[in-house]
């Protein structure tokens, strides 16, 4: 018998007729016999509720508590889920994260997967059940409650695809499949049958909502091929494998924006070794996520630094660096919100020259300006204006052919 593991997003099981509907695809799954493990997330829109409900009774909110309510979400719809299955004459059966054999570490809000036994998941499959597993949680070894970060339940589908060795990962989401852009932003955006596990990797740490980026570089890590597929009709989806020579044809495989980035640049910072090193202790010690960095030229002893983060970011800035700025010498500490950031990615990117070039020539004839720019092997991005996004990601897919 094959092992399938499927995982539905928050708009999949939004409501109870969508469970439903969700419960009749994985009785159907097993009645082609099939083993079928379902990992679910919290009904969309719970999981901002709950933090609203937080912030209502607490401004800052303990992460271990947030951790315990937050987790409740998933535990919801697993046991809707169940129930729906058991109605339709099937046996079901809901597991929380730690129930499934799921240990993290101990860093709440964000926590990371150390261990993986689903030793009681296994006896269940064995027994008949199909089982309903809560994503984005686990449990530490010292039996404390943790949650994966937003879009967790990714993680939990593919780590536990890896454990049970099944034989197909399927994540149901709200969309037919990895798109060369967000439909909403640029209409003519097509399906893509394949993507590499690195070119899914870039889209979706560039600002891509389809996959966590985590769960994706898991997936990579240990070899889970897996289908982004919509969980609405019955249309083949995208399939995320290891890299292939006939991928590297293609030069530009897709078009990420992000939205909501932010500047930070230290003025006239001492142009001597260790400078950069304290500015940016203090920044990882204020456990500020941050993306680009830009250092310009030297002038006169001292230079500027610059790097980009998501605002959210912000209010952790000016407590974790306004000490040290004033303690190496430099002369202020600017921020400047209202940008986002446009990338393009594809593995051909390795083979071919002139990529970075033909993006620039793009957004110069779309009159949109570069603020920064990054690249790496596959991927270029820039940070532009926030408001020219759309008309960025639209000039650029259009540049490199990639529409219908």
């Amino acid at each position: 018998m094959s092992l399938i593991v499927q995982k539905y997003g928050g708009t999949s099981v939004g409501n109870p007729e969508r469970i439903k509907n969700v419960a009749r695809r994985v009785v159907a799954a097993q009645e082609q016999g099939h083993g079928v493990v379902v990992v679910v997330s919290a009904m969309s829109g719970v999981t901002d509720n709950l933090i609203r409900l937080a912030r209502e009774c607490s401004p800052n909110p303990e992460e271990r508590e947030m951790d315990v309510l937050l987790a409740t979400g998933e535990q919801t719809t697993i046991a809707l889920t169940a129930m729906a299955i058991n109605a339709l004459g099937k046996k079901a059966i809901s597991l929380t994260g730690a129930q499934a054999g799921i240990v993290t570490d101990g860093v709440h809000t964000k926590a990371k997967i150390s261990d993986l036994t689903p030793k009681q998941l296994k006896q269940h499959l064995d027994d008949g059940y199909i089982c309903i597993v809560a994503g984005f949680q686990g449990e530490t070894k010292d039996k404390r409650i943790t949650t994966l970060g937003r879009g967790g339940s990714d993680l939990t589908a593919i780590a536990l695809a890896a454990a049970v060795k099944a034989d197909l990962c399927q994540i149901f989401t709200d969309v037919d499949g990895v798109y060369t852009c967000d439909p909403r932003v640029v209409p003519t955006a097509k399906k893509l049958d394949e993507i590499s596990f690195d070119e899914m990797l870039e889209m979706a740490s560039s600002g891509s909502k389809v996959m966590q980026s985590r769960s994706v570089e898991f997936a990579k890590k240990f070899g889970v091929v897996f289908e982004v597929r919509s969980s609405f009709n019955d249309n083949p989806g995208t399939i995320v494998k290891e890299e292939t020579k006939s991928m590297e044809a293609v030069v530009v495989r897709g078009v990420s924006i992000e939205k909501n980035q932010a500047k930070v640049t230290v003025r006239a910072v001492p142009d001597r070794p260790g400078v950069a090193a304290r500015v940016f202790t203090a920044v990882a010690a204020a456990n500020i996520v941050i993306d680009m960095i830009v250092q310009n030229v030297s002038h006169d002893g001292t230079t500027d630094i610059s790097f980009t983060l998501n605002k959210d970011e912000l209010p952790k800035v000016e407590t974790g660096l306004g000490k040290v700025v004033k303690e190496i010498g430099a002369r202020s500490l600017e921020i400047e919100s209202g940008y986002g950031k446009l990338s393009i990615i594809g593995v051909g990117m390795r083979s071919h020259s002139g990529v970075a070039a033909k993006m620039f020539e793009a957004l110069s004839k779309g009159g949109i300006n570069i603020v920064m720019i990054s690249t790496s092997e596959i991927k270029t991005a820039v940070i532009i204006d926030e408001a020219k996004l759309t008309d960025g990601a639209n000039v650029v897919h259009e540049a490199f052919g990639l529409g219908k």
